[in-house]
């Protein structure tokens, strides 16, 4: 036996999320109702870059978060608000928009979901390297008056301990970077 989604009652369109009183049956039968944020999903892009040394560092940008009401320090990252925009094309936008910074390459790294107590948003992350500066083409009022901050990896690593980082996807691209970076060399 399985729960099953019977479906959806919008209660609020936005421009990016609807929000739904969703109708769902449990496995013995019961039928009971969730409000849920349906999403389009966002994508995220840790730049990672590498002095002459191969010590490494990130880019993030902190910008004004509405909700929190405060200034958050995070990495690039935007909603799937394109049609039909591939994931990585997204994030490449992203970088582009955010921090001045065109990938060379992007890398997947795992996708996960940010809220699975309310939406059924999907965050797409990558490892974005061979960056090269471009102009900034921020959107909106939070990026226009946004900061790019570039430090060395260990650095934010020590910020998120400090839980001076605490935006769930730049603390799992970070924590994801830095295993992956330990694992290849077995010191950092």
């Amino acid at each position: 036996m399985a729960f099953r989604h019977l479906g959806d009652r919008v209660v609020h369109q936005g421009r990016v999320w609807r929000v739904a009183v969703g109708r769902f049956e449990a496995p013995d039968g019961e039928v009971f109702e969730r409000d849920v944020v349906r999403s389009p999903g966002a994508v995220a892009a840790l730049p990672l870059l590498f002095d002459a040394e191969g010590s490494p560092s990130v880019v993030l940008v902190r910008q004004y978060r509405p909700a929190l009401d405060e200034l958050v320090l995070e990495v690039p990252a935007g909603m799937r608000d394109v049609a039909d925009e591939p994931v990585e094309e997204t994030a490449r936008r992203e970088l582009v928009e955010e921090v001045g910074l065109a990938a060379g390459e992007l890398r997947p790294l795992p996708r996960f979901y940010p809220t699975v107590g309310m939406s059924d948003a999907v965050v797409h992350l990558f490892v974005a390297t061979d960056c090269e500066p471009v102009e900034r083409a921020t959107a909106g009022p939070e990026e226009a008056h946004s900061e790019v901050v570039h430090l060395p990896l260990a650095a934010a690593l020590a910020m998120v301990d400090a839980g001076e980082i605490r935006d769930s996807k730049t603390v799992i691209a970070l924590l994801l970077v830095e295993r992956e970076l330990r694992g290849a060399d077995g010191e950092r």
